[in-house]
């Protein structure tokens, strides 16, 4: 390296405030703070151990005078440091390349490369080799520099010419010059920086010129003029902003190189000693990291969290994609390999509030019946509870913050036969209205979580859930209070009136009212089909109920129903935080006896309700379904099940709500029906308890039908969003259980309908999952046999492939 003048002088014994100031050029390091003070007659900068005071300042325009005077007696007057408007003139037109020269261009946003020009590729282009030995063509907008000076140079000295630029940087001078030509607000090309700092402008002190000035985001600002680039000092407000941002930025990448590591480092951990998900969100700035990353994975979040989430993924060396940042949280322990995204991509109320838990115990404490006085007593009657294993559902505690299995129940049923032969049923349904009132804080929570969601994993209840299995549901050998309804079928379904059949309603009498119950039997579906099966005289009222929905069927089928029924797959799944959870798979039978009788009990209680609210001119949110365009008889060719159910579905049209009278239920197959029996579970359930109930106390309705409407309406799109958790989660354990089954298995296939071809819609009949594949022979409502191709959860794939029996 040339020593420059002031270095020959510093040498040769100049005075030590020299030999520092001299020093100062040199060696200071990056990151510096300039504090300009207000006064511009009295600058003064705080450089943190560079040019303090006025002292230094002073030697440092000694220097640049020395300097000066030296590239004077050297240089023309026209390459002296002068005004703007006579600056250099000798920029190198980038148009006027030929082979041999050196030049730095640009090779994409954020490389920068030294290349040697080879020769013309076409009217515009120049193939160069670079710094790395690449060929390649660039275009003239590319080149950043050429290097003066140069001709005739080989590609193979470039790495001498950049490891000797590299002694020479040192962008501490970049300050010092600052403060000097902001003083005297001059502007500089670079070869006359490179003279002002080296004291020389050959080739290699101008290169290291143009790159520190280039590369420079605080002291100097690039102007264009019409003969060459020059750089301007910016103001000193201006500078001070700038450094501040350049220190925070510093600031921020330290933070975020040690952020990188900390997620090595848990990386590397055994899964037993990663750290826990609280930990990660103790200390404020790597919670706000973590979170970026979460609400990257979920595909919700805002500018900033994308920026952060993408910096770390970028840093890790991953793509930038929710997946890459779900690998991340899963591999330092902060997820779950089997982690719900949806209950964080929806935002889905999991905790209750402490005022809202703090509510339901005052309810459990002190809860007087409004209804006490009106309420009969039906505790005599034997009562079945029937529902699915499920029943004992794993729910969330608020107050532990645990998965615990508790039985919830909210309807029963009851039967006998008259004297006259007629059937009388009595459909029992929790009455939660007993402890909550309307519009309390209960009921607000209530609504705004619309229903109960249900997952393979976990139960997250509408209501607190020591309110909603203990007090408000139904439970075995206990008198329970509760909302009964109770119905007396017809006979018949039809009757003969001159000669034609005059449809009549299945209905003779109904009536509502309050009740105290005590359940006898809490059954599974499956224990009481056995029961049925077992026909024993004891449980002569179960029989009459299975008469009773027999009945009721074959009423509806008269009246237009239509059977939509299909394969439901359940899934239980234990220890769901473990990467290799149990999963138990049941798939219900739809022909199930005791799973019929339940359902038209059900829909039978809806439909005396909106009777009873239609005779009575109550509000109630009334639910109907018009009839598909389409004949029932269209698809009557396809054997009943899945097959004639998924064609029924695919041309039902959308369902309809009123609130001031009934609807018909074309699918159903009755003249109107209100959702009553599930109010622990659903809120649309519990409005119209409100509204029974009121009447029922001879007080007026609390809720108007523009009330309902409204709720209903908010309620509904939470219960949208349940649905939608509930079909996802289904859906991503059955893959989850086929990924695991052993390759090559063999299952039944539903062919559902045919997309196009031989291309059709099948239902895995063993698993309750739907699929499309290439069938070979075959109608809709055969079967086929399947393998599984590939099952993977994660990413929603489920492939499989028709084998033809030999």
């Amino acid at each position: 390296m040339r020593p420059s003048p002031m270095a020959v002088r510093a040498a040769g014994g100049c005075s030590t405030a020299a030999a520092a100031t001299l020093a100062f050029f040199r060696l200071r390091p990056l990151g510096r703070a300039v504090r300009p003070d207000s006064a511009r007659a009295g600058w003064h900068f705080s450089l943190y151990g560079g040019c303090r005071g006025r002292q230094v300042h002073g030697l440092v325009d000694s220097v640049l005078e020395e300097l000066r005077s030296q590239r004077r007696g050297r240089v023309s007057a026209k390459i002296g440091l002068q005004g703007t408007k006579e600056l250099s003139d000798n920029k190198i037109d980038k148009r006027t390349l030929q082979k041999g020269l050196l030049l730095e261009f640009q090779k994409d946003s954020e490389r920068f490369l030294l290349a040697v020009v080879e020769r013309p590729d076409g009217k515009k282009n120049w193939k160069v080799t670079d710094q790395n030995g690449i060929l390649s063509s660039i275009k003239p907008q590319q080149v950043t520099y050429v290097i003066p000076g140069i001709i005739n140079y080989n590609h193979s000295r470039i790495d001498e010419f950049i490891k000797k630029a590299q002694d020479l940087l040192d962008p501490t001078v970049l300050e010092c010059a600052w403060m000097e030509l902001s003083e005297n607000d001059k502007s500089v090309t670079v070869e006359e920086f490179a003279e002002i700092v080296y004291g020389s402008k050959e080739s290699l002190e101008s290169y290291c010129a143009h790159f520190l000035l280039s590369r420079d985001i605080v002291y100097f600002v690039k102007v264009e003029s019409r003969d060459s680039s020059v750089y301007q000092p910016r103001p000193p407000a201006q500078v001070e902003e700038l450094l501040r941002r350049k220190l925070a930025k510093e600031a921020a990448e330290k933070e975020m190189e040690e952020f990188v590591q900390l997620i090595k480092s848990a990386k590397a951990l055994p899964l037993d000693a990663k750290p826990s998900k609280d930990s990660w969100l103790m200390e404020e700035k790597v919670k706000r990291k973590i979170e970026s990353l979460q609400a990257y994975a979920v595909d919700a979040c805002d500018d900033e969290q994308r920026r952060t989430a993408g910096n770390i993924l970028k840093a890790m060396g991953f793509s930038k994609t929710s997946s890459a940042a779900l690998k991340i949280l899963i591999n330092i322990g902060y997820f779950p390999v089997h982690v719900n995204l949806d209950l964080y991509r929806y935002d889905v109320r999991i905790r209750y509030t402490e005022e809202v838990l703090s509510a339901a115990e005052e309810l459990l404490v002190d809860c007087p019946d409004s209804d006490k006085d009106i309420r009969k007593d039906l505790s005599t009657l034997k009562v079945y509870a029937i529902d699915v294993d499920e029943a004992d559902e794993a729910c969330f505690c608020s107050f532990c913050h645990c998965i615990y299995p508790k039985r919830l129940l909210d309807d029963a049923l009851s039967a006998a036969r008259l004297p006259d032969g007629r059937i009388k049923v009595w459909i029992h349904v929790a009455d939660p209205t007993s402890l909550v009132q309307p519009r309390s804080i209960i009921d607000r929570e209530a609504m705004h979580r619309g229903t109960s969601i249900f997952l393979p994993t976990a139960t997250f209840p509408m209501f607190p859930e020591r309110l909603a299995m203990n007090a408000m549901s139904l439970q075995q050998g206990r008198g329970c209070k509760s909302v009964t309804v109770s119905v007396i079928l017809q006979p018949d379904g039809s009757k003969i009136v001159e000669n034609y059949i005059c449809v009549v309603h299945s209905i003779a009498e109904y009536s509502i009212e309050n009740s105290i119950i005590k359940p006898t039997y809490m059954l599974t579906y499956e224990s009481a089909t056995e029961l049925l099966y077992m026909n024993l005289e004891e449980e002569e009222e179960l029989r009459i109920l299975q008469e009773a929905a027999s009945l009721r069927a074959q009423w509806r089928r008269s009246q237009g129903s239509i059977d939509t029924a299909m394969i439901e797959p359940r899934i239980k799944v234990a220890n769901p935080d473990d990467p290799e959870p149990n999963i138990n798979l049941y798939v219900e039978d739809q022909s199930n006896p005791a799973m019929q009788l339940v359902s038209e009990m059900m829909i039978l209680c809806g439909e005396a309700v909106a009777a009873f609210g239609s005779d009575n001119n109550i509000a109630l949110p009334y639910r109907g379904h018009p009839q598909s365009n389409t004949a029932v008889s269209a698809f009557t060719h396809l054997p009943e099940g899945p097959a004639r159910s998924f064609a029924n579905i695919s041309v039902l049209r959308a369902a309809e709500m009123d609130f001031q009278k009934p609807v018909p239920h074309g699918v159903l197959g009755i003249p109107g029906y209100v959702q009553f029996t599930s109010p622990i579970r659903r809120y649309v359930d519990l409005l119209a308890h409100y509204q029974i109930k009121a009447f029922l106390r001879g007080e007026s309705p609390p809720y108007s039908a523009g009330d309902l409407e409204g709720m209903t309406f908010i309620a509904s799109m939470h219960v949208k969003v349940a649905r939608r958790l509930h079909s996802n989660n289904l859906r991503y354990w059955l893959l989850e259980y086929l990924r695991r089954q052993p390759k090559g298995k063999k299952y039944k296939a539903l062919i559902l309908k045919f997309i196009k071809d031989r291309l059709a819609t099948l239902l895995v009949i063993e698993v309750g999952i739907q699929a499309t594949a290439v069938v070979s022979t075959g109608k809709v409502g055969d079967e086929v046999s399947v393998v599984v191709e590939a099952a993977h959860p994660r990413d929603d794939i489920l492939s499989v492939t028709e084998i033809t029996e030999v």
